[in-house]
């Protein structure tokens, strides 16, 4: 007979995932986007799959206030709605929000201090699997030089309430650090060239995350 309840482990994995979205500036405040992400995954000794659209999305990010010079630090409001393909009883809809703190220490705004808060919401379709939320504080800086290379570090502590399958848990809930570090080449106008970013989340396990962003733009004069 089996117990009442198990708990589920998995050897380690790889995954590589390629993230198409278009965005469109609606002015200099507020941005919104669509798009896909393919992705291919390893997981202990077998074989890579075959690599394949695995989800789309829509989102906005806006400048709710910004600081121009002042007391009040700059808020920035990001939303993301994501949904797993193809569909099955057990596809997914996520919710990703992010609301940001940014205080500019000079009148340039190339240093500068970070604090936030991202909150993820997972619906699966399947009352048979719940995922609870996931929230994550932080904190954090940037520094952007003359030759507008940009760094920023951010530091925190993410709160997972775990995931539920019938009977079994196969990921209990934790409270771990969270560490990412982002370099960016920018334009005059600040916008993107190229990033790269790293990341490390205790899941609660290491897991580390590399991620190169090279964006191309159209623009109408």
């Amino acid at each position: 007979m089996l117990p009442a309840r198990l708990t589920l482990s998995s050897p380690s994995s790889r995954n590589i995932a390629v993230d198409v979205p278009l965005t469109v500036d609606l002015n200099d405040r507020v941005s919104v986007y669509a798009g896909f992400s393919a992705s291919a995954s390893q997981l202990g000794t077998s074989d890579w799959s075959a690599l394949a659209v695995s989800s789309w999305n829509v989102g906005f990010q806006a400048d709710v206030y910004q600081q121009n010079g002042g007391s009040i630090p700059t808020i920035t409001l990001q939303s993301t709605v994501t949904r797993s393909v193809p569909d099955s009883p057990l596809a997914t809809t996520s919710l990703n929000t992010i609301v940001e703190l940014g205080y500019a220490l000079n009148a340039d705004e190339t240093r500068g201090l970070l604090a936030g808060v991202q909150h993820t919401r997972i619906a699966v379709d399947s009352p048979l699997a719940t995922v609870n939320p996931n929230t994550i504080g932080y904190v954090g800086g940037y520094y952007q030089w003359n030759n507008n290379w940009k760094f920023t570090g951010r530091v925190g502590v993410q709160s997972f309430g775990g995931a539920q399958l019938l009977n079994l848990t196969p990921v209990q809930p934790f409270i771990q650090p969270i560490l990412r570090l982002d370099l960016d080449l920018l334009d005059d106008s600040d916008n993107r060239l190229f990033g790269l970013t790293a990341q490390i989340a205790w899941v609660p396990k290491p897991s580390y995350q590399v991620t190169i962003r090279t964006p191309l733009y159209a623009v109408r004069n």
